[in-house]
């Protein structure tokens, strides 16, 4: 089972453009990611940039708008996440736990929506694009 790590830090909806973190907390991460390479269950992983430097494109009346971070309105952020591949969401939620977070930060746990998960008919539309699903055979990209 694929499960994806979104870590929401505390504060970041306000962070200032080009903010990084400490070079400790930077280093408390890398051996968290090592442990989870280790383990094999790391798929994928990334830091993203504050709001601040993004962007969001909201769709009311079905017509996109553009609207330049920050986002004020924003309660919560993501900050990253991770791709892993586990046995169970226990397992998601065990990794999760050990995660090197600051204070008050949040990691939401979610599972992957998978092929198999879909119903016959939004399987058969999937399956007109096979190059589009991770580990559906005749993918590229499993």
């Amino acid at each position: 089972m694929r499960f994806m790590m979104l870590m929401i830090p505390k504060g970041y909806e306000s962070a200032e453009p080009g903010a990084m973190p400490s070079a400790e907390a930077v280093a408390a991460m890398m051996k968290y990611n090592e442990s989870l390479r280790k383990a094999g269950v790391l798929l994928s992983l990334d830091g993203l940039h504050p709001p601040s430097m993004g962007a969001r494109v909201t769709f009311d009346g079905g017509k996109p708008h553009v609207i330049d971070g920050p986002f004020i309105e924003a309660k919560e952020v993501l900050g990253g996440y991770w791709m892993i591949q586990v046995r169970s969401r226990e397992e998601a939620i065990e990794w999760a736990k050990r995660c090197p977070v600051l204070g008050n930060d949040t990691i939401e746990v979610r599972q992957v929506q998978e092929f198999a998960d879909f119903p016959d008919d939004v399987q058969k539309e999937l399956g007109r694009f096979p190059e589009m699903q991770p580990h559906h055979p005749g993918s590229r990209a499993s």
